[in-house]
Order: C-alpha cells, then structure tokens, then sequence
C-alpha cells in the first residue's frame, strides 16, 4: 500500500457530522418522551388541534407504581380530560377568552378548576399516607406563632360559620397543609378543610376572606376524617381559590 486510509479523508468533518446528527436524534427522542403528557393537543373546546406537532407520538411505555397502586400506561392510558367544563368560548377564534355558563364555583371552572388527579391519598417514600391529621400524631405540637384550634371562624363578610378542630399536617415536610373545622348547622354542618395558605390567623379568629358566609355549605367535602385524596385536595383547593374571584360580583371587576 503506496497511501493510508485516512489520507485524503476528512476525520474532523467526519467527527463534526457525527456529532450534528447524535444531536438531531438525541433532540427528537427528548422532545417525543416530552409529549407523554398533555398530547395529543386539543384547541380549547376539546376537538383535536389542526397543528398536533410535527413529531409522532412515542411509543406506550407502562410504569409499575410503588407500594401496590397498580401502573399507569403513557402517553395512551392517561387519565381522560375532563368533560363537564361549563365554559364558552367569547370569540370565533382559538386563544379567546372563556367564560363561565353556570356557576363557576360550583362547575369547578376558572380559578376553581380542578384536575382529574387520583382518588388516592398522596404517599411519603415508606408507603404511609403524607398528610394526616395533627390529632393523630402525638410527636407533633405547634411550637412557634399562635394554634388557631378552638378559635372561630369568620367568612368574607364577617360571619362567624365555625369552629377550628384540628390542623392536618405534612409529616415528611413537618409544616401545615390545611387547617380543619366544623361548620354550624345554619351554614351546611360537618366537617371541612381549609388549606393554610387561605386561611388568615389571628390573635383570636381565624379568617377566610375567599368565602362568603353562603358559600361555605358548598365546600367539597372528604370521604374519609383520617385522610385526603389527591382529587379532593384539588377540589377543595380550586373551590376557595375560585372564591377570590366569584365570591362576589364585584370582585370580577378591574381594580382601576
């Protein structure tokens, strides 16, 4: 042999070329592992969007859950949209604004939206469940700032609806989740759930300004008194978040 093999080769074109095409792939196969979640697109009335995307949707892949919740199937076994949303579409075009055809607060709809999360309890990494209540967990006393059980509770508008009960706690974090309370009978009874960033301590009330004293009989309420479920949390969250805005009229007004 008069000449070696790489004689009149390019080796760095080579290399460069190599280099360009591993990242094309790499960038196609992050971008397709993207869309396990949320895809197919649908426009904002839930029919399936004219631009889907310009890759394919990957191929199923199947998760074994930890303690015993089964697997779940993505991006074909996700949890199905939810279909009841009482909104309409103010415009003849996508990206217009929704609004509510019933009672939001009620339908769950704008700021009271939930997602169709899992009728199960959230779980710390041994399997019990993350959430729980204070009274059922002897190791834990409120150390620092003021313990609201046993105070009122006053609405939006300056009623007294309830009594505080207990606080629920996140055990593997060691701070509040929500705080619990009984409502009297002339505003629906039994027992619910408030998160403690809506709530507003006092020195001898605690307050919940998100609500008006009728609005409280319609706060979703658990299943079960020793535990909440990830759907339930949702609802609950979405519901006094909704009354930021729809708990009276005037509060959908500009502020200017």
């Amino acid at each position: 042999m008069t000449g070696t093999f790489f004689g009149e080769f390019d080796l760095a074109s080579l290399v460069l070329w190599l280099f360009w095409v591993f990242f094309a792939i790499l960038i196609i196969y992050i971008q397709r592992e993207n869309m396990r979640e949320g895809y197919p697109l649908e426009d904002d009335e839930g029919n399936a969007s004219s631009n889907p995307s310009m890759f394919p949707l990957p191929e199923d892949k199947t998760f074994d859950l930890p303690h015993g919740r089964g697997s779940v199937t993505v991006p074909s076994g996700q949890a199905p949209e939810r279909a009841d949303i009482a909104l309409k579409r103010v415009g003849p075009g996508n990206g217009y604004p929704l609004e509510p055809t019933g009672d939001p607060m009620v339908d769950g709809v704008g700021p009271a939206s939930w997602a169709p999360r899992r009728d199960l309890p959230e779980l710390d990494g041994h399997g019990h469940n993350k959430i729980v209540p204070m009274a059922t967990k002897e190791a834990f006393s409120v150390s620092a700032g003021r313990d609201p059980r046993g105070m009122p509770v006053v609405s939006g508008d300056g009623e007294v609806v309830g009594k505080v009960t207990d606080m629920w706690i996140d055990e593997p974090e060691q701070l509040v989740r929500y705080v619990s309370y009984d409502l009297d009978a002339a505003y629906g009874g039994g027992s619910r759930l408030v998160p403690m960033t809506m709530a507003r301590i006092k020195r001898d009330k605690m307050i919940i300004v998100s609500l008006y004293a009728a609005q409280f009989a319609g706060i979703p309420t658990i299943k079960t008194p020793t535990e909440v479920t990830l759907l339930e949390e949702d609802k609950i969250s979405g519901y006094y978040g909704g009354g930021h805005l729809y708990a009276d009229s005037k509060r959908q007004e500009p502020l200017i």
